[in-house]
């Protein structure tokens, strides 16, 4: 059992997720926008938060960066069909998943599961820690640095990041990478290509010219060990 927070100024569609999200044995709070949403998780933190993208007020943007900057807690973001661009921010901004509107309340119970499940695993196994270079992986810590400095990264990020640390060489498909560090059979592809975006503006000199994780063509990506990135 979790407590989740959900997000949505639609009192419908927070009615029907709550009472699925309870009958799947969760604690359940609710807030209809994002200065409620913001008030509760600083009185008693949630261990997941649902979030409306369209909020009136403090949008479900603003909220999940705001919510990044105090937290790592997971956050489903909800957002209207066909709205790619706004789904791809979404990511950028710390989201670990997204569902599309109108969205069946069981598969929403399903990735709240899958989510929960992977933060509490701490991402796929592997050993407690991994060193590349100047790159730690703490799995026991769930805490990653980079020259001695704390990197700033998402639950998800950190998933992504240890399992391709941990398989140095090894080229995976966003396919793969979908099914092995989320943990899903199904899902849209573009998640893991934001995640890699996000993970080389934070361990590349230069992202634009990403030398460690490094993208193969035709195929997807690669950690390439320390060993071989030039200075």
């Amino acid at each position: 059992m979790a407590r989740i927070l959900v997000v949505d100024d639609d009192h419908t569609v927070r009615e029907v997720v709550v009472s699925y999200l309870r009958a799947n044995k969760h604690d359940v709070d609710e807030a209809a926008d994002g200065e409620a949403a913001l008030r509760v998780m600083r009185a008693a933190p949630a261990d997941l938060v649902v979030l409306d993208l369209m909020l009136p007020g403090i949008d479900g943007l603003e909220v999940c960066r705001r919510l990044r900057e105090a937290s790592d807690v997971p956050v489903i973001m909800l957002t209207a069909l066909g709205s790619e661009t706004d789904r791809v921010v979404g990511l950028e901004r710390g989201a670990d998943d997204y569902v599309t509107k109108p969205f069946s309340p069981r598969e929403l119970v399903l990735r709240v599961d899958s989510v929960l499940r992977r933060a509490g695993d701490r991402g796929p196994e592997g050993p407690e820690q991994v060193t590349d270079g100047d790159l730690v992986v703490d799995s026991e810590q769930h805490l990653a640095t980079l020259a001695g400095g704390r990197l700033a990264l998402t639950a998800r990020e950190f998933d992504l990041l240890r399992h391709l640390v941990s398989n140095p060489g090894k080229a995976f498909s966003r396919e793969d990478l979908l099914q092995q560090v989320w943990g899903w059979s199904f899902g849209d592809q573009s998640t893991v290509t934001v995640h890699v975006r996000r993970l080389r503006e934070k361990v590349e000199k230069d992202p634009t010219r990403p030398q460690r994780l490094v993208t193969v063509w035709g195929v997807g990506y690669r950690w390439e060990p320390s060993e071989m990135v030039s200075s």
